[in-house]
């Protein structure tokens, strides 16, 4: 079977630099006021953008202090653009066992493989706006904490069609 067969049968999943150049395309779209933003001070707000078999597409805001506990995406891919305002995102690095952080301004885009583990805040005053995707669509999400001497431990695993859940 050649890869134009392949492809007859019916798209595959996005890649990493497929997910960035979209969720990329899409920021672009929100700050061109395409799509509508909320900003809702006691919940993370999201709508979901797009969906199909092989993508779904979040806009999600970021008031003061809201952030998603730390976790992994399942089966799927995934990226995100920040649109505006700043996320920092803490994300497992196995080979040191501790959690590394970057800051993510606006404009910034990063993918995320197979077995990524972090969680992303917004610790700055001024609201933000990330545009995410994942491919495929996200089914299923593990949750984690990080122990003493460096050991990352699943808390729970949750069946979800949504992006990442508000920490409690």
């Amino acid at each position: 079977m050649t890869s134009r067969s392949a492809r007859a049968a019916g798209p595959a999943p996005l890649t990493l630099p497929d997910l960035r150049r979209l969720t990329r395309r899409i920021a672009e779209e929100v700050r061109g006021g395409v799509h509508e933003v909320c900003v809702d001070e006691q919940r993370r707000w999201y709508q979901l953008l797009q969906t199909d078999g092989y993508v779904d597409v979040w806009l999600i805001s970021w008031a003061r202090q809201q952030a998603a506990e730390l976790h992994d995406h399942g089966g799927s891919l995934g990226a995100l653009t920040v649109v505006r305002g700043a996320l920092t995102e803490h994300r497992w690095v196995p080979a040191r066992a501790t959690l590394g952080t970057r800051s993510l301004c606006a404009g910034a885009s990063v993918g995320f493989p197979l077995g990524h583990v972090h969680d992303v805040t917004n610790t700055a005053a001024e609201p933000a706006v990330s545009v995410h995707a994942y491919s495929p669509p996200l089914t299923a999400m593990s949750y984690y904490r990080v122990e003493p001497r460096g050991l990352l431990r699943r808390t729970r695993s949750e069946l979800t069609r949504q992006p990442e859940k508000v920490a409690t």
